[in-house]
């Protein structure tokens, strides 16, 4: 005797539904391995991705109201496909897509921190040019320079301006908030900060390329 899993035309839509959704968590799941594994390339992989998380979302929408919760789902048909989940609910966009992003936001973060860094070469030697040479003016004014560039990770732990600004710095702290730098002392510091300017600059194309 056949036994029938729906009563009538909508429960057999429902049910066929419940077996498609089933059918794309384990192919995204199977997909995600295949890629983290290599065996297929990102060309291969992104617009496959694409067509399950396309096809996911307009099943989900279908499903609301019969499959409130997709995990609950996954887990009452014991599915164990982590990556699918990851995939289709917490990320909604193929892994590819994903790392483009991040090294676009990478790459927007850099240039706003060496924009950032020439403005405070600039504004210390101009501030030097102006005769601001009292320590409760050149201090805060090294700091977020030295501040600046240790935020920019394609410059070495060595780099030259890293150094001299973190030298200054130590030789500022021991003094008065009052003390003013002797004329020696604020043409050397105007002199290492061109330095360092000069060296930051011949340092970007390399650490970009």
């Amino acid at each position: 005797m056949d036994v029938k899993l729906w009563n009538d035309k909508r429960e057999r839509e429902m049910y066929e539904n419940f077996a498609e959704l089933f059918a794309i968590i384990k192919a995204t799941e199977k997909l995600e391995k295949a890629y983290v594994r290599d065996i297929i390339s990102p060309a291969e992989y992104e617009p496959e991705c694409q067509k399950l998380i396309a096809h996911f979302k307009t099943l989900a929408s279908t499903l609301k109201d019969t499959v409130p919760s997709i995990e609950r789902f996954h887990d009452t048909y014991k599915m164990d496909c982590p990556a699918a989940l990851n995939r289709l609910l917490t990320s909604g966009v193929p892994a590819t897509v994903e790392h483009r992003a991040a090294t676009a936001m990478s790459a927007t973060t850099s240039a706003a921190t060496v924009a950032e860094c020439v403005q405070n070469f600039i504004t210390a030697m101009d501030s030097l040019k102006l005769n601001m040479v009292a320590v409760d003016q050149v201090h805060p004014l090294l700091s977020d320079l030295s501040a600046s560039l240790n935020k920019l990770n394609i410059l070495p732990v060595d780099f030259e301006g890293k150094t001299k600004m973190k030298e200054w710095i130590a030789r500022l702290s021991k003094m008065g908030a009052a003390d003013e730098l002797t004329e020696q002392q604020a043409r050397q510091l105007h002199f290492d900060l061109e330095s360092s300017y000069n060296s930051f600059m011949a340092a970007l194309p390399t650490a970009g390329a």
